[in-house]
């Protein structure tokens, strides 16, 4: 197995004085795929949020790249290659699709090498050809999967070695779900980025991902292969 590119220790967070997080262990190997399912309210979400540092850590230790980054804030780590493609998707209404894809680029900044000044990536249009037709549309007139491509785009503007996805095919229809699913399996094909995905439909968990983790009342109770386990044999354990 490929070692560890982002590994939780003991991981807890709360918020105010309510824990939200438990003891979270979690290993996600350098180049793979890892899913993280459960019902609403379980603590998804929080956990990716924590691991890109908009919540902070009350107990247990982060390391990213064999680095300790536990006490980065969310720009530092988003500059240490953490990509970040949030539930509802949050692109600016208002900018175009480049400008969108432009905001980005400040994941780049410290990097050195003129990352900045080259502008969008060519490969983003590659994977998502879409973006180059409507490159000066609005973003608040687009599709839904249309602003999840851009959403993608945006965080790969960055050159993350990790990307974290939050329910990515959430209000999708089915033939975008599957350009969305072949899209991220170039990017780890091509860009040898990994991916940690929350998702609710769990065909698309089992598909895509190489692992699976179940998380209960802020834990992870399960921790599995997608490849040894169906999603039928493991769905009774989130109630989808």
């Amino acid at each position: 197995m490929a070692e560890p590119l982002l590994t939780l220790d003991g991981v807890a967070t709360s918020y105010g004085q309510s824990q939200v997080l438990w003891d979270i262990d979690l290993d996600v190997p350098a180049g793979g795929a890892v899913a993280l399912i459960g019902r609403n309210g379980v603590g998804k979400t929080t956990l990716l949020k924590t691991i890109i540092g908009a919540q902070r850590l009350t107990a247990g230790r982060m390391t990213f790249h064999g680095r300790d980054v536990s006490a980065l804030g969310p720009h530092q780590r988003a500059r240490a290659g953490i990509g970040y493609v949030p539930q509802g998707r949050h692109i600016f209404p208002h900018l175009t699709v480049r400008e969108n894809l432009e905001t980005g680029l400040s994941a780049l900044a410290g990097r050195g090498g003129g990352a900045m000044k080259a502008g969008v990536p060519d490969h983003i249009f590659d994977l998502f050809p879409k973006l180059a037709q409507i490159i000066n549309r609005k973003g608040g007139v687009l599709s839904g999967g249309e602003q999840q491509q851009l959403a993608i785009g945006r965080a790969l503007a960055g050159q993350p070695s990790l990307l974290l996805l939050d329910e990515p095919t959430e209000g999708i229809q089915p033939s975008v779900v599957q350009q969305i699913e072949d899209a991220l399996r170039r990017i780890r094909a091509d860009l040898g980025v990994t991916v940690l995905i929350v998702e609710q439909y769990l065909d698309f968990a089992w598909s895509f991902a190489d692992s699976y983790r179940v998380m209960q009342r802020g834990r992870i109770i399960r921790a599995g292969s997608t490849r040894d386990e169906t999603a039928a044999e493991v769905a009774h354990l989130v109630n989808i």
